[in-house]
């Protein structure tokens, strides 16, 4: 029986004893000129020892300022204003809303007791000390350890999640090592107290998908060896689906529902969980289909709605109910939870199929790129671009006078066609090359050697990299790019006005009343107000800053648009809008796209042909079904065992590659796959291969390539432990 059963602890009932986290009623808001922001609105769930529970729900909804407020670090103005965080230690509770946010007992409680990673694990580290260094200190604060005990401590974290060489890691500089690397040393900080519970707030955003995978399987093994809870928190549901046991879906401040994963996957009750659902891009989906988004935004917590928060934007809102009244709690399944109005018969229409997460509807007549990329060469539309023998090198330097000692070959023989009205995905490890190809074909870097070959508008086929200063000027506003990042790449010191129409600027076009008319039309293009106009970068979302990015490229009517990661810094809804935006573009403007990525889920869904990238070079280039149903690389095999499935029933461990990319300044001999590669024979650590084709418009560059039938990626992961119902 629980002692602690019956117990109050500041005048507030205890939790059972199969509890380690109960969060009641918590209320943290924010003081601005402009009135109280209600970041969190009354929030309550528990976390149990030994489990994964995952947090979701989009940008702005509250998920960050919830881990937060458990370790009561919220940044001024912000406060608890009510609720209670009540955290287990034996028989006995801490409430941690209650005490003092300097004191002895909240600061054993930080890193002792719960551990936190962090979003961006560059961000967190000082670029001036080394990873030992600050490991060391973390592990101090809560150890009596003398220095050569705690540097054996550091080194003991960094076995154990997984870290090579941790001696030499110890002495380097947090930008010295991978993004990987960075996280798995960020997992290591946060276990320097051993602690019971780790919240892991967007541990794997930034993260490519076998970094990613191996980041969920490590933390997927500590908790497994040591017991840890783990907080989970992410706009990823297929991360929710492989990962947690139990989800708590937040809106606006508030859980809308909470449940065991299997019934919020397959059994969704709330309008926006079964919206957040069927939001999911996949490799298994109909290419070049719109997915159903979620209309307009998440408004701003001063903007709140009355009655249900959702109810703007939700296909089923009652009028006179939901606009009016909050919604009360409703209990619909073992302990499975929801807050709406909707009764079961009226939960039951909108989506009679719920199992189903993926709703499409089709744009345009399906995609005739998508056919063209499936018939032979010969009968295919003209190419509009043609990359050939495309190297590209950096100079490696070093020592006390930063001599060049070597060269990174960061492009290495590229050769691709990208056809008029398609899309060609580029994808890969971070590492692997496809940002620096982009960036050479728009002559942001010049290339060593090789062609860039350009249809230009008079038909001729015009070598890019020949060209300089006033040649290439009449062609760049052919070439056209969106960037990963929406706030970084607009100027924030200009209106959106000046930033859409400083393109026609610079290009020579100088009549007002034409440029005015010709931006509003571009505002009406991707779905932007006119009244924006006068308005500057921080006032709008991030969906919205990457809308006016995307009008930008337009401006000067281009052919080609390289759009390099556009949706990876998005959260899953905004990703949803800006995808079916650029499919819509490609239909009615008849835009060609080289469309940048490491979500094979994203490149799925908008692609027409897929080509993979390793080590600076290309290893599989083929229509978009046959590249994700039946690759002829292993590397590509890999990519997609990587992928998390977004279904709890498909939960599975990926096998993932050993290592990380080959080092571009010293390849391995042979095929630079192979020492990661499971299917390597002899051959291939001596001999490269070459990009051969294996038939009409596929090729792969793998000795075995012919003869393995990698078909069944999925056969490629190992069996995990089925969450419990």
């Amino acid at each position: 029986m629980d002692s602690s059963a019956g117990k109050e602890v500041d005048g507030v009932q205890a939790p059972g004893e199969d509890v380690l986290l109960s969060v009641r009623e918590l209320a943290t808001h924010f003081t601005a000129d402009e009135g109280v922001i209600r970041a969190v609105d009354g929030v309550s769930f528990d976390v149990k020892p030994g489990t994964i529970v995952g947090l979701v729900g989009e940008t702005g909804c509250g998920k960050s300022v919830v881990a937060r407020s458990i370790l009561r670090i919220v940044e001024k103005p912000g406060s608890i204003v009510g609720g209670d965080i009540l955290l287990r230690r034996g028989d006995d509770w801490l409430n941690l809303a209650e005490l003092p946010p300097y004191g002895p007992d909240l600061r054993k409680v930080r890193g002792g007791e719960i551990g936190l990673v962090f979003q961006d694990p560059m961000a967190s580290f000082s670029p001036v000390h080394t990873i030992g260094s600050q490991l060391v200190e973390a592990v101090r604060l809560h150890e009596r350890l003398d220095r050569r005990a705690a540097d054996r401590r550091v080194a003991e974290l960094l076995d154990l999640v997984g870290v090579p060489n941790p001696e030499r890691v110890m002495s380097a500089y947090a930008w010295q090592i991978s993004g990987g690397q960075r996280q798995r040393v960020m997992i290591a900080m946060a276990l320097a107290g051993r602690p019971k519970l780790l919240i892991a707030d967007e541990p794997t955003t930034a993260l490519d998908v076998i970094t990613q995978g191996k980041v969920l399987n490590l933390i997927r093994d500590l908790q497994e060896r040591t017991g840890l809870a783990i907080l989970l928190i992410t706009h990823d549901l297929g991360v929710v689906a492989q990962m947690a046991e139990e989800v708590i879906v937040m809106y606006l401040g508030r859980v809308v529902e909470k449940g065991p994963v299997d019934q919020i996957f397959h059994a969704p009750q709330h309008p926006y969980t079964r919206s957040l659902l069927n939001l999911i891009p996949s490799t298994e989906a109909v290419a070049r289909q719109s997915l159903k988004a979620i209309r307009g935004t998440v408004p701003h917590p001063l903007n709140r709605p009355d009655g249900c928060g959702f109810h703007p934007r939700c296909d089923v809102a009652i009028e006179g109910r939901c606009d009016k009244d909050a919604p009360a709690l409703q209990i619909v399944g073992n302990d499975h939870t929801i807050e709406c109005h909707l009764g079961e018969a009226e939960r039951a229409k909108p989506c009679e199929d719920a199992g189903r997460r993926l709703h499409v509807v089709p744009v345009g007549d399906g995609g005739t790129a998508a056919d063209r990329a499936t018939v032979p060469a010969g009968d295919r539309l003209r190419p509009l671009l043609q990359v050939d023998g495309l190297n590209k090198s950096f100079p490696v330097r070093g020592g006390v006078f930063s001599r060049v000692r070597g060269k990174l070959r960061a492009v290495d023989d590229v050769a691709f066609e990208l056809y008029e009205g398609e899309t060609l995905a580029l994808v890969g490890e971070s590492g692997s090359g496809k940002t620096t190809t982009s960036r050479c074909i728009m002559r942001s870097h010049d290339a060593d050697s090789g062609r860039i070959l350009f249809r230009s508008e008079g038909e001729e086929m015009i070598d890019l990299a020949r060209l300089g200063g006033k040649q290439l000027r009449p062609y760049r506003s052919q070439l056209q790019m969106i960037f990963q990042d929406p706030y970084s790449s607009l100027n924030p010191r200009m209106t959106v006005f000046d930033i859409i129409n400083e393109p026609l600027l610079v290009n020579g076009h100088t009549d007002r009343e034409e440029n005015a008319e010709r931006v509003k039309e571009l505002m009406d293009l991707v779905g932007l107000r006119h009244e924006y106009l006068r308005r500057f970068p921080h006032a709008f979302s991030g969906g919205q800053r990457q809308r006016i990015g995307i009008a930008r490229a337009l401006a000067l009517n281009p052919r080609l648009i390289v759009a390099d990661e556009p949706v990876s810094a998005l959260d899953v809804s905004v990703q949803a809008q800006i995808l079916n935006l650029l499919l819509r573009l490609q239909e009615q403007l008849g835009l060609t796209y080289l469309f940048v990525s490491h979500n094979l889920g994203v490149v799925g869904h908008i692609s027409d042909r897929i080509a993979v990238m390793y080590a600076g070079q290309i290893v599989e280039l083929g229509s978009r079904d046959e590249v994700l149903t039946a690759p002829k690389h292993p590397y590509t095999a890999a990519l997609l065992a990587a992928v998390p499935k977004p279904d709890p029933r498909l939960r599975q461990r990926p096998a993932l590659p050993p290592g990380a990319v080959a080092d571009l300044a010293d390849p391995p001999s042979g095929c630079y796959f192979h020492p990661r590669c499971a299917f390597a024979v002899d051959r291939c650590k001596v001999e490269a291969p070459e990009l051969e084709t294996i038939a009409a418009g596929r090729s792969a560059r793998c000795h075995r390539g012919a003869e393995l039938d990698l078909t069944d990626a999925a056969r490629l992961t190992e069996p995990v432990r089925v969450a419990r119902s």
